[in-house]
């Protein structure tokens, strides 16, 4: 079990300090939704999350069979909901993976990826979309 600690700082920004490591990630609310946008939003962070666990799951695998992984990178867009209630109403992300990857491999990773815990956590409340490219 992990601990984060949680902190409202006021003007719609709060501190989460991660209890094992003690780094803090600040949130703020987005300027369409009464904030400045000045760090992320707490979906950004869902967003983030996502692109994150399918890098961090591909790099396990990589490791594991001693492929190069470095420069394989995610970029997410995150679209929220035009409708009460607001909330994330789609993620696209698209993954590029290094060209010195064979074909092999390169499905390896991505069935890893799929079955990373974020997006089966998310699968069925928030439609996903990933883009497999090569670097």
């Amino acid at each position: 079990m992990t601990t984060i600690s949680c902190r409202y700082d006021g003007g719609l920004r709060c501190a989460a300090e991660h209890g094992p490591s003690g780094s803090v990630i600040d949130t703020d609310a987005p300027p369409d939704n009464a904030g400045k946008g000045e760090c992320f939003s707490p979906t950004d962070l869902v967003a983030t999350s996502l692109a994150t666990c399918l890098l961090t799951v591909m790099g396990i695998v990589a490791e594991r069979h001693g492929w190069p992984l470095q420069g394989a990178a995610a970029r997410v867009e995150k679209t929220m909901s035009g409708d009460p209630p607001r909330r994330i109403a789609a993620l696209e992300v698209w993954v590029s993976l290094p060209a010195s990857l064979d074909e092999r491999q390169r499905r390896v990773l991505q069935r890893a990826a799929e079955s990373c815990p974020v997006k089966a956590s998310l699968e069925g409340a928030v439609p996903m979309t990933l883009h497999w490219e090569v670097d």
